[in-house]
């Protein structure tokens, strides 16, 4: 079984990513269940704006498309920022679109079959919103959402420290990080049962 991790942090390698931290949580945990993983950070990559999975030659998104086709499970991690989730996750949203029209041999959209969780960051509130706005485009592209299928970490409203900065919460983050992994592989498993 494979789960493709997708970025969105504002911030490109090799600086430090909150949500990278958090993230890595989730695919340790399904590392220790046999699910190979394979991460992009999208703010590291060319990606032209547009619905399309192939807009020019330049565009590095369809070798992200490509591993999430390949993939059971799909983990979109993103910060909050102003509340809402990051440019480079709406841009993914977007770009995930085509999949819609995409069909695989049994004439059905791509997406469905796949598994997707979210995993959000942010020392400001917006994360349950942040969650609910991607989970649900994720359900209009054809990924199926299981339940507890997200975990979060932020320091409430204001600022404060981000999340490499402190150990606060950090074990609410984590076990509910590891109850999603596991909601993910069961109902990726449950979904490739012939």
């Amino acid at each position: 079984m494979r789960a493709v991790f997708v970025n969105c942090t504002l911030k490109a390698s090799p600086e430090a990513s909150n949500t990278a931290e958090l993230a890595e949580v989730v695919a340790s945990s399904l590392r220790d269940q046999g699910v190979e993983i394979t991460g992009f950070r999208l703010a590291d990559l060319r990606l032209d704006h547009g619905v399309e999975t192939r807009m020019s030659s330049e565009d590095e998104w369809p070798r992200v498309h490509d591993a999430i086709v390949d993939a059971q499970i799909l983990v979109v991690a993103t910060p909050t920022w102003v509340g809402r989730p990051s440019s480079y996750a709406q841009q993914l949203l977007e770009r995930l679109d085509a999949m819609i029209a995409e069909t695989g041999a049994d004439g059905e959209p791509i997406a469905y079959g796949k598994v997707a969780g979210v995993v959000v960051t942010g020392n400001e509130d917006g994360a349950h919103h942040v969650i609910s706005e991607i989970s649900g485009a994720l359900v209009d592209i054809g990924f199926t959402i299981p339940g507890q299928s997200w975990t979060y970490w932020n320091r409430g409203p204001g600022p404060g420290p981000e999340y490499h900065e402190t150990g606060e919460g950090h074990e609410w983050s984590a076990q509910t990080g590891r109850t999603m992994a596991t909601h993910l592989a069961h109902v990726a498993h449950a979904l490739g049962a012939d």
